[in-house]
């Protein structure tokens, strides 16, 4: 699968360099949760997203949801902890992530699992990543963003009106730490704006889902 990016909005190289992890910047959310983020962390993003949107064994799923079985609005793909994944750079990201946290973490970043935003019809709802340990310890989820950009949105769980809004792409990364899957839950919505695809590479701890 091909998608491409109208010209405006390519990197300035096509060389793919990721940026010092010293830069990120921290935010508190509060009841132990906070994020990091760091604008462009990686340099000819929009080269990976043409190699990534191409390449990928991408699946268009569906779930049950009351009554009804719809289609999931994005397209998915998962590298477990042992798959090889699909570029070289994000083997460096990981490893990048994994030594950085180290201290903090306690614990490598292991698996990546893909989402492919191809348009504002594409989405993901309100959540939090509770599967496995993530629902009783804390954790961390990093996500690389490439493509064009979206809004991601976190609030408190079960809702409230402390929302913060953070546009990802172009190499954008962002952090999820502390409590924020458990006591925070963020989403990617809908919008009736212009806007170009955008793939995100969620990089996670063994047994974190």
């Amino acid at each position: 699968m091909s998608t491409q990016l109208q010209g405006p909005l390519f990197d300035q190289t096509d060389e793919l360099c990721l940026g010092p992890l010293d830069a990120l910047r921290r935010t508190e959310l509060g009841s132990g949760a906070w994020i990091d983020v760091l604008p462009a962390w990686l340099s000819g993003a929009d080269a990976l997203f043409e190699k990534l949107a191409a390449d990928v064994p991408w699946r268009a799923e569906r779930r049950k949801m009351y009554d009804n079985v719809v289609a999931v609005p994005r397209l998915l793909a998962f590298c477990a902890a042992h798959d090889s994944l699909p570029h070289p750079v994000l083997d460096e990201a990981r490893d990048a992530l994994s030594r950085h946290y180290a201290e903090e973490l306690g614990e490598p970043f292991t698996t990546a699992g893909l989402c492919y935003y191809r348009d504002g019809r594409d989405s993901v709802a309100w959540h939090g990543d509770r599967g496995g340990r993530a629902a009783r310890e804390d954790t961390m989820v990093a996500i690389l963003s490439v493509g064009a950009p979206r809004d991601l949105l976190l609030r408190p769980a079960g809702g409230g009106a402390s929302t913060v809004r953070r546009p990802l792409g172009h190499g954008d990364l962002i952090v999820m730490g502390g409590s924020c899957q458990r006591t925070w839950e963020h989403c990617v919505p809908k919008t009736t704006r212009a806007t170009g695809p955008r793939i995100s590479i969620q990089f996670r701890p063994h047994g974190v889902r």
